[in-house]
C-alpha cells in the first residue's frame, strides 16, 4: 500500500477574507496602539471571534512575523507594477519613495521584531533579500534604457534612502525624503 501524495488545500474564500482583514486592522491598530494591542481587540474589530484569529495566527509573534513579510511582499510587488505602467527612471522614483515610508513604518514594529526570537533575522534577511532584488530589478531597467550610470548598486541606493527614514515622520518628512531622492536620482542620471 502506498502512501498518497497529499497537496494543501487552498483555503477558502471567506477563510482568506478572514485572514487579510485581521491582517489589515493588526497593522492599524499596533500602528494607533502599539504592538502589545489586545489580539481580542483586533479580532472585534475585524469582525472575527478571537478563535478565527488563532486559527489563522497561533501566536501574537506569527500575526507580527506575518505582517513584516507581507509589507515586503507588497513592496517588492510594487516594483513590477511600477515598471509596466512608468518610465524606467520615474518608476525607480516613485518605488525609493515607497521603500522609505516602508522603512518609516518599520519602525513600529522594531520592538516586536525581537519577540520573534532566531526567527526575526530570518524573516529581515528574507525581506531585505527581495527588496534588494526589487530595487536592483529597477536599477537594471533604467541603466537598460540608458537614463542612469552603470555604477550604481541596488545596496548602496538602499542604504542611503534607510539613512534618511530613521527620521521618522517628523513635520515635513516626506516633502523632505522626496526632495532627497530627487536629489539622489538627478546624481544617478548619465551624463552624455
Amino acid at each position: 500500500m502506498t502512501a498518497e501524495k497529499q497537496t494543501p488545500r487552498k483555503p477558502r474564500a471567506d477563510a482568506e477574507r478572514n485572514r487579510l482583514r485581521l491582517m489589515a486592522v493588526a497593522k492599524q491598530v499596533f500602528a494607533d496602539k502599539g504592538t502589545s494591542a489586545s489580539l481580542d481587540e483586533i479580532a472585534r474589530a475585524a469582525g472575527v471571534g478571537i478563535g478565527t484569529l488563532y486559527r489563522h495566527f497561533a501566536t501574537r509573534e506569527a500575526l507580527i512575523g506575518q505582517l513584516y513579510e507581507n509589507e515586503g511582499d507588497q513592496l517588492a510587488e510594487a516594483a513590477n507594477n511600477l515598471s509596466q505602467g512608468e518610465p524606467p527612471i520615474e518608476a525607480l522614483r516613485q518605488w525609493l519613495l515607497l521603500f522609505a515610508d516602508y522603512l518609516a513604518t518599520k519602525r513600529i514594529m522594531a520592538d516586536v521584531l525581537s519577540l520573534l526570537g532566531p526567527n526575526a533575522d530570518e524573516i529581515c534577511a528574507a525581506s531585505a533579500e527581495r527588496l534588494i532584488a526589487a530595487c536592483g530589478y529597477l536599477l537594471d531597467n533604467a541603466t537598460a534604457s540608458g537614463d542612469i550610470r552603470r555604477d550604481v548598486e541596488p545596496l548602496d541606493l538602499l542604504m542611503a534612502i534607510a539613512g534618511g527614514a530613521n527620521l521618522g515622520h517628523a513635520p515635513q518628512w516626506e516633502t523632505g525624503v522626496a526632495r532627497v531622492i530627487g536629489i539622489m536620482i538627478a546624481g544617478l542620471i548619465r551624463e552624455p
